[in-house]
């Protein structure tokens, strides 16, 4: 037979929770504080990235020019030494009493450069294998006079693009989190609305189980005064307006700072590239005056010396020109730098 005793056990399974509801928007703010500090993440982020990227290509583009400076000391080197060896014949034959030691003096300098130049080109390999993670090794890569870059370039940038730069973002967010926490601030001095409650099922206490999908729920309203903490509010809400004050100017500043930086990008590039124009034209003209020494040498009564005079100065001329186009590559990524670099896919 049924025994009903065996079957009188009680049930119950409940959850309490609490609910604040949002009238002032205290939450509101917060939710928002938060998610502003988490695109100031984002931000810095992107910053790390555009700072890599630039650092990467200076370094490159550095190497380049090394190896370009290297190719023209080494001709210059060698002219010195073909200097040496004819004020040496000059002097030996009489036809001069200039002194050879200053020569062989210059010359000397010159193959100290290389030195230096090879050493120079050896630590900015290692230096990029290492920004690549790699382990130091030589670098493949082209030359300086092979690299393409942009005739023009824009000179008129809107302030909204200066809204990629990754330190603007974070200043401008940093200022919508203070904002929201000087909202924050004002609502704490209304009063809290909370509900508590307990839902669940149970039985009705008797030998069978009643309706144990059955689901009750009791809530209760509480009404919480801020009065007690008035003076603490009081002075939360001071350090949030000033700390919203203190985000605006630095908000300000990072927005004069990025166009400062831009308009310096953009004249390192108008600079060097009216600078090779002018190198341009100054190296065709001294490549005209080694012709013409040596046809006087060959032709009149100049000396060999004049001839390797001139071809020094054409070669002097070539270093500031590699100098100059570097300067213009450097402008083209300062600018992409300054414009907050790439975005990200």
């Amino acid at each position: 037979s049924f025994d009903g005793s065996k079957a009188a056990k009680s049930y119950q399974l409940a959850a309490s929770a609490s609910w604040e509801i949002d009238i002032f928007g205290r939450l509101t703010n917060a939710k928002r504080s938060a998610q502003a500090a988490l695109e100031q993440t984002k931000s810095y982020k992107q910053a790390v990235r555009t700072q890599l990227i630039a650092t990467i290509a200076n370094s490159y583009y550095t190497l380049l020019l090394l190896d370009k400076q290297l190719v023209i000391s080494e001709r210059t080197a060698s002219l010195w030494k073909e200097n040496v060896q004819a004020m040496q014949a000059l002097k030996k034959a009489g036809l001069t009493n200039e002194a050879v030691s200053q020569s062989e003096a210059n010359c000397l300098s010159v193959e100290a450069s290389l030195l230096t130049l090879r050493q120079q080109i050896n630590e900015m390999e290692n230096s990029l294998s290492n920004l690549l993670g790699e382990v130091p090794q030589r670098v493949e890569r082209g030359n300086l006079d092979c690299q393409e870059f942009p005739e023009t370039l824009s000179t008129g940038v809107p302030l909204a693009l200066l809204g990629n730069r990754p330190d603007v973002r974070q200043a401008e967010y940093s200022l919508a989190q203070a904002f929201y926490t000087t909202n924050g601030a004002r609502s704490a001095f209304y009063p809290n609305i909370n509900l508590s409650g307990v839902a669940g099922w149970t039985n009705s206490g008797g030998g069978i189980i009643a309706n144990p999908g059955g689901l009750l729920l009791q809530a209760i309203g509480s009404l919480t005064q801020p009065l007690f903490n008035k003076g603490a509010n009081i002075a939360q809400l001071k350090i949030a307006k000033a700390q919203q004050e203190e985000a605006s100017l630095t908000f300000q500043q990072s927005i004069l700072n990025a166009g400062s930086e831009v308009n310096n990008a953009l004249t390192q590039w108008q600079t060097a590239r009216g600078r090779i124009t002018l190198a341009d034209r100054q190296i065709a003209s001294l490549q005209k005056a080694v012709k013409s020494t040596q046809l006087l040498m060959d032709h009149g009564n100049i000396t060999y010396l004049e001839v390797l005079t001139a071809q020094q100065s054409l070669l002097q001329a070539e270093l500031s020109q590699a100098a100059d186009r570097f300067d213009e590559i450097q402008g083209v990524i300062n600018l992409y730098h300054a414009l907050g670099g790439g975005q990200e896919e």
